[in-house]
């Protein structure tokens, strides 16, 4: 929400000159490395900007745009519209990435079926899942989807993660492990490991205990149909953004906000 404030993030499309010139830049200074671009529906449904940031995208050479198809206002609440996926796929001429709501292999294949979109970027998807991305690899490939891994398979991938967090953190166990916390209910999204079991794990500080609770759980237990596709990650929203002042009234301006954060007038 900051970024908006200072004219970046949702914001930006709005000032399209300024977006132009920030597309630009890394696009012409790449050389042969593709650039993509990423954005959102607009801010909100009466300011909608996507249907021109991405014939601009195109225009400053961008490789691909992918589109979350949500609006910076709607944060991640509600659901995502597909349908202005395929609006975008029908206005460029390079490749557009679907983003939202992609909880299972299952949901990219019906968003390209259903949009008409080049692939898919993952988000909240993959948080506590990172078999999302096999499921997606054997979904493209048209081979047939594994089963989620039993509670005990999600325990080892639990603890490597942990310690390969430490190592990140330069051998800090104590912060890597408060990282690591808020990623136990997303491991244990679906799973019968009980609530008391979740709180506990999600207060761990060390990697000895967080091995003693993890040895706790049942490892043979499997995650229930359909629970797969349960959405996980943040759910906050809608929310309204906040703009740099007179930013709406000051749209061909190709400049940044000032330091105080308004626009230029």
């Amino acid at each position: 929400r900051e970024r908006a404030r200072r004219g970046g993030g949702g914001a930006l499309p709005v000032h399209q000159a300024l977006l132009r010139r920030t597309l630009a830049a890394p696009a012409a200074g790449a050389g042969p490395h593709p650039v993509t671009a990423k954005t959102g529906t607009g801010l909100n449904e009466p300011v909608t900007t996507f249907l021109a940031v991405g014939p601009m995208a195109a225009d400053a050479g961008c490789a691909a745009i992918a589109l979350h198809a949500r609006t910076a206002e709607q944060q991640y609440s509600g659901m995502a519209n597909w349908g202005r996926i395929a609006e975008l796929v029908t206005a460029v001429s390079i490749p557009v990435l679907g983003n939202g709501d992609i909880w299972a292999a299952e949901h990219a294949l019906e968003m390209m079926a259903q949009t008409g979109c080049d692939g898919v970027v993952i988000g909240r998807g993959c948080l506590g899942k990172p078999w999302l991305f096999r499921d997606l690899a054997d979904a493209f490939a048209d081979r047939l989807i594994q089963p989620p891994p039993t509670l005990g398979g999600v325990a080892d991938v639990m603890r490597e993660h942990a310690r390969l967090l430490v190592e990140a953190f330069n051998d800090d166990e104590g912060m890597a492990i408060r990282d690591f916390r808020k990623h136990v209910g997303w491991y244990l999204t679906g799973y019968p490991a009980g609530g008391v079991k979740r709180r506990l794990l999600a207060m761990a500080s060390s990697l000895t205990e967080l091995d003693a609770l993890l040895d706790e759980l049942d490892r043979d237990a499997v995650l229930p149909p359909e629970s797969h596709r349960i959405p996980r990650g943040h759910l906050q929203g809608p929310k309204q953004v906040t703009l740099p002042e007179h930013w709406l009234a000051t749209r061909d301006d190709p400049s940044p906000p000032d330091e105080s954060g308004r626009a230029r007038v």
